[in-house]
């Protein structure tokens, strides 16, 4: 049977990740995934995409979500109480404007020297009212678009056995960020998760979105903060191109009942569709 092989949380959008063994799945995804974003001054959100270095920021929250931790070789660490009540100011995600509560000058100076261009680090309000489209739609902090993205090691696994006929090395998982990661039973074909749409996961259940369009991110060596090469767009453009013109690997769920999840969890999937691609 599939089962949870990986459960990866972001708390800060486009820094490191943290694998956990279990985590509670709320209605906008992990507990405090993208709960966080780091900000220019003028309120645009950073991106690995032009700040690759951001990959290198580890960040630590409490259980509660009341404190935060941000650590990175080289620039030590910065702690905060994270707070909820200060004065909310306008953000802008991908052209939309949505809203955010400012963590304080300590942790803007320190994001500032880690990524050398002023920025700051904002919180999703507790009256956050997003909601990403798609097939299910359903609430999102500040991920790129849907709460959850689900990826299977069968589809990594063929994508390194074509970029090695290409004479590329193999990449590992977190160049693509999943949330989920699945494996065995029906997970091990090649992208099933692109045909799965209702999931029962432990207690929680999902909603299949959309198919998980790859940008630039995908470039970005997380380990190293840096842009390494043309892979994976370029062998994924050869067979993951969809309709859109962009190329896709991975699914986007939306939250349909909440609960807990654990590495080890079964994957059962309720009902099939047909493939976006």
């Amino acid at each position: 049977m599939a089962r949870v092989t990986d459960l990866i949380c972001y708390p800060v959008k486009g820094c490191a990740g943290t694998s956990v063994s279990e985590a509670v799945l709320t209605p906008a995804g992990l507990a405090h995934d993208r709960s966080f974003m780091v900000i220019s001054e003028g309120g645009v959100f950073r991106t690995q995409r032009r700040h690759p270095r951001l990959a290198l920021i580890r960040p630590t929250v409490s259980a509660d979500g009341s404190r935060l931790v941000l650590g990175t070789g080289g620039h030590g660490s910065v702690s905060l109480e994270v707070t909820t009540s200060a004065p909310r100011r306008d953000v802008d995600l991908f052209g939309t404007t949505f809203q955010g509560i400012d963590q304080g000058e300590d942790v803007a100076i320190w994001l500032s020297e880690v990524l050398g261009s002023p920025s700051r680090l904002v919180r999703v309000p507790p009256e956050h009212d997003r909601i990403a489209e798609g097939l299910v739609s359903g609430p999102s902090g500040y991920a790129d678009s849907s709460a959850v993205h689900l990826l299977s090691v069968a589809s990594l696994d063929l994508l390194n056995r074509r970029m090695a006929e290409r004479g590329a090395p193999p990449l590992p998982m977190d160049r693509f960020r999943p949330n989920i990661v699945v494996d065995g039973g029906w997970a091990g074909e090649p992208h099933a998760e692109d045909r799965a749409r209702r999931l029962i996961i432990g207690g929680a259940e999902l909603g299949y979105a959309k198919p998980a369009v790859r940008c630039a991110v995908t470039l970005v060596a997380q380990e190293a903060g840096a842009r390494r090469g043309p892979e994976p767009l370029r062998t994924l453009a050869g067979y993951r191109r969809a309709a859109s013109g962009g190329v896709v690997f991975g699914a986007k769920s939306a939250v349909v009942a909440p609960g807990k999840l654990s590495a080890g969890d079964e994957v059962a999937v309720t009902e099939w569709g047909e493939a976006e691609l």
